[in-house]
């Protein structure tokens, strides 16, 4: 039987499913996490439609005035978002309100960078938005039909893609403070966009570990919370993976 404690995605470890859960009529289902996903997608849509109004409202009036318009509501969701990220993360009971709040959060981010990307690369977010889609429903469709078996190979294999990529982005990060450059990551150089497709890949395969990862912890007798949790890990991934395709998209379009 799969050990279900193991997943690239942090959100999913060990300690959050092996609290020695007593029963409870009300347990966690797939279908009610993904109905808490779909709500959590409204909720990030709305927070991305304030900060996407203030920024094209604010450049109507003057070009210049869009990133001083949405900056601090890019503050706010970044630090917000990261609060309500470990609040779950180290609390899920707190799940059913916390994750909502992220989803918020995170919108708010999302908005207001997808906006300043639209303003340079006219139509890049709804193509950003599409593929997303596309690899999020091609993904379930992969995992669903079995042609992707989740075996222990396979999830050791993502935890290491992933974890490399995480080491990588902060190194760089680290480093930007230093005056390391970082093109090979930024720019849109030949090297620069094959690094984005590899992350690109490994955020679409830590989708089937997540949604391996909720059909096996709602068969175990999770409380129901753990569906508010399991929808927030799969909206992180989610969201990496639109950034990702984003920056991608970005790249392409700067060597036009």
């Amino acid at each position: 039987m799969m050990n279900i404690s193991k997943s690239s995605n942090p959100v999913f470890k060990e300690q959050v499913f092996s609290k020695g859960y007593t029963s409870t009529s009300e347990v966690m289902t797939v279908s009610g996490t993904i109905n808490k996903t779909a709500l959590m997608l409204l909720l990030v849509v709305a927070g991305a439609l304030f900060t996407w109004n203030k920024f094209f409202d604010a450049i109507a009036i003057n070009p210049e005035a869009g990133i001083a318009a949405v900056g601090p509501w890019l503050a706010i969701g970044g630090i917000g978002g990261l609060i309500a990220a470990l609040v779950t993360i180290f609390r899920p009971q707190s799940s059913g309100v916390s994750a909502p709040i992220y989803a918020l959060f995170e919108g708010l981010l999302l908005g207001g960078l997808s906006a300043v990307f639209e303003s340079m690369y006219p139509n890049i977010v709804m193509r950003a938005v599409a593929l997303t889609l596309a690899v999020f429903f091609s993904m379930l469709f992969l995992y669903r039909s079995g042609i992707i078996k989740v075996t222990k190979k396979f999830m050791m294999g993502v935890f290491a893609a992933t974890a490399g990529i995480a080491i990588v982005y902060l190194v760089s990060f680290i480093g930007s403070f230093f005056g390391m450059s970082s093109s090979f990551l930024h720019g849109n150089s030949n090297l620069s966009i094959g690094i984005s497709l590899i992350v690109i890949v490994v955020a679409a395969l830590n989708l089937v570990l997540d949604f391996n990862f909720i059909e096996k912890v709602s068969q175990s007798g999770a409380p129901k919370y753990m569906e508010w949790y399991g929808a927030f890990g799969l909206m992180v991934t989610l969201i990496w993976l639109y950034l990702e395709i984003l920056r991608l998209l970005a790249k392409l379009a700067s060597r036009k």
